[in-house]
């Protein structure tokens, strides 16, 4: 009890002198705080209540009835999903007890709902409770109101292409799953092995999923798109006792497989993206899982809206808070929808994993970078890394002809030649007539290998790493995509030293990078992609950029691999133009990378495939076909 209780009725008798003393004992503690105010424990209890509550429980609230009242304020307030933040903006000991003012905030993710409520605080024994109200978690709350919040989702930005055409928008899908209402559980599993086999998804896990969901619960297998599943496969789904097809919509590329792995995909978030998003993604979500959708989700979703309701047993909710979605902002890119399309289509029957990259010399803009089916998803096109074989020799003519040499340098061309006891050769297809003391051009032109072996003692260590620098490869550069530029590390032995002018040894590469080389040559500077146009980036420069006479030189030894060399089969679509074929794994013959680079007025395009017989046998036709295309 507190210590003034026993003073806050005192008894008063009117007699005699004792009137006139009782009277100036009044007219004394009229001017001061009464000794028995208990602001302070209502207060102290008001404070125990709202820092239960912002903990996520009332059961630690000096609440009333308090087993009873922490379960009714659990119902309150559960279709909020979220703990608020509660703290106490008022309190005051009144006649009959207490009153405080609690300020609840609650974080709803697209805003915060903010208001004061009113408690009523009574004494019991030595301690104050808060009396149980649903009012107190709410104004005007009443019993069995509950509170629900719904999540609207802001429309999606698009992902757009060069001159803004749409590229990415919402198209039809059809979800497909099995629903478990009103199947026994052997049932259910029985419909998910069957749907699994109709839509071709893992019969196994999928009937797990579908077991371990609930009892009334639909579970989707599989998102396709709604031209994708054809009337004869929709009637077989239809025959399977609770099977069900949900129509929606989802932000898509033009096809299924449109720089799939470059713009990456929708769908519901993982446990690891909602951790990573700091509160702004919630579990059931749609966000970008992979590729730019992912990497720009934040942009492209926009802010999602959200509704606060009072839901009573009977009646209509009643809207208390709101609000709006803001719509997410579209992705600017430079992929040119029709150039994009040409590169999946060359690449939709090549079985290993394969890629294309179109750019822009002039620009750095990227137009189109396809990764092929073998690539299962992989983003081979920008990311991939791999020996770029004989198209290197490209930067390694430009060590060259700094070191001295120009395209009519004589140079050395032997069948084979040895280094350090390792044994170097041309190609199975090389011509007998390019053997023997021949030009730097011709070397290009027939990609000689033992011509450029030949040449590696003439160059420093960081050379052949600066000549690349100068070509776009080698240098990390943040493009705002995924993007590899390439490795060009100091050989350690003179063998490594040997290989890497060949594009072998520690050399990699991705197609993005090779394309670069030769955009780079054909602009006569260094090219720096560029994908996002409203990303603002600050390339890293060369130490030794590339200079006019050294980009006349490379254009004139290219553009005989076209007039005689490698590449004629390219007369008349390209410009400038460079083989490839790289030796990669432990089989014996080795197995091979195919490459082909090329460069026609404003356009430069690099074409790999991992598996193949040779640059101009397996990535030629590729890269003929790309060209050739109306």
């Amino acid at each position: 009890m507190s210590p003034h209780t026993a003073l806050r009725r005192p008894t008063v008798v009117h007699t005699g002198a004792l009137a006139g003393a009782v009277l100036l004992v009044t007219g004394v503690l009229g001017g001061c705080t009464a000794p028995w105010d208990d602001t302070d424990e209502v207060r102290a209890a008001a404070e125990q209540a709202a820092a239960a509550f912002s903990a996520g429980t009332a059961e630690e609230a000096p609440l009333t009835d308090r087993e009873a009242s922490a379960a009714a304020y659990d119902e309150v307030v559960a279709g909020l999903g979220a703990d608020p933040s509660v703290s106490v903006t008022d309190a005051e000991s009144v006649d009959d007890g207490g009153r405080a003012t609690l300020r609840w905030s609650w974080d709803l993710g697209a805003g915060t709902w903010q208001y004061d409520a009113e408690v009523d605080l009574a004494q019991a024994g030595d301690a104050w409770q808060v009396t149980w109200d649903p009012a107190l978690v709410a104004p005007d709350l009443e019993a069995g109101d509950r509170l629900v919040a719904t999540r609207e989702a802001a429309a999606r930005g698009d992902v757009l292409g060069a001159d803004d055409e749409v590229l990415v928008e919402p198209r039809p899908v059809v979800r497909v799953g099995v629903s478990k209402e009103g199947l026994r559980p052997r049932q259910a599993v029985a419909a998910a092995r069957e749907v699994a086999g109709l839509v071709d998804v893992d019969a196994a896990a999928y009937a797990e999923r579908v077991r371990r969901a609930g009892d009334r619960a639909f579970v989707e297998a599989v998102v396709l798109r709604a031209g994708d599943l054809d009337d004869a496969q929709r009637d077989r789904l239809d025959a399977v006792e609770g099977a069900l097809l949900v129509t929606d919509t989802l932000p898509l590329a033009p096809s299924r497989d449109f720089a799939a792995a470059l713009l990456g995909s929708v769908g519901e978030a993982t446990a690891e993206i909602v951790e990573e998003s700091d509160g702004r993604v919630r579990a059931g979500d749609e966000v970008g899982v992979s590729g730019l959708q992912r990497r720009y989700d934040e942009q492209l979703a926009g802010t999602a809206g959200v509704t606060v309701e009072r839901v009573p047993e009977e009646g209509e909710a009643e809207r208390l808070w709101a609000v709006e979605p803001v719509a997410g902002t579209p992705l600017r890119t430079s992929l040119d929808r029709g150039l994009q399309a040409r590169a999946q289509q060359v690449l939709a029957d090549v079985g290993p994993a394969s890629g294309l990259v179109a750019l822009r010399p002039s620009t750095g803009e990227v137009l189109a970078a396809a990764s092929g089916p073998g690539s299962e998803g992989y983003n081979t096109a920008t990311f991939g890394q791999y020996a770029p074989g004989s198209t290197f020799k490209v930067v390694s003519s430009l060590a060259l002809l700094r070191d001295g040499l120009t395209p009519q340098s004589t140079v050395p061309c032997p069948a084979t030649t040895s280094v350090d006891g390792r044994t170097f050769e041309n190609y199975d297809d090389y011509p007998a007539s390019g053997i023997g003391e021949i030009t730097l051009e011709t070397a290009v032109a027939n990609s000689c290998n033992t011509a450029f072996i030949s040449q590696a003692e003439r160059l420093g260590d960081d050379d052949l790493a600066q000549a690349a620098a100068a070509l776009g490869v080698g240098v990390d550069q943040e493009v705002g995509f995924p993007a590899y530029f390439g490795q060009v590390p100091t050989a350690e032995t003179a063998t490594g030293a040997a290989a890497d002018m060949i594009g072998q040894g520690t050399v990699l590469a991705s197609p993005l990078a090779m394309a670069t080389v030769v955009a780079s040559v054909a602009a006569g500077e260094t090219v720096l992609p560029r994908l996002l146009p409203e990303v603002e980036v600050t390339p890293t420069r060369p130490e030794q950029p590339l200079t006019a006479p050294e980009a006349r030189g490379l254009q004139r030894m290219l553009a005989a691999v076209v007039e005689r060399g490698s590449g004629t089969a390219l007369q008349g679509l390209a410009t400038y133009a460079k083989t490839g074929t790289a030796e990669y794994g432990e089989e014996q013959p080795p197995q091979t990378h195919a490459w082909m680079i090329a460069a026609r007025d404003d356009l430069a395009v690099a074409v790999f495939v991992e598996t193949g017989d040779s640059g101009s046998a397996t990535a030629g036709p590729l890269l003929r076909g790309f060209l050739a295309a109306p």
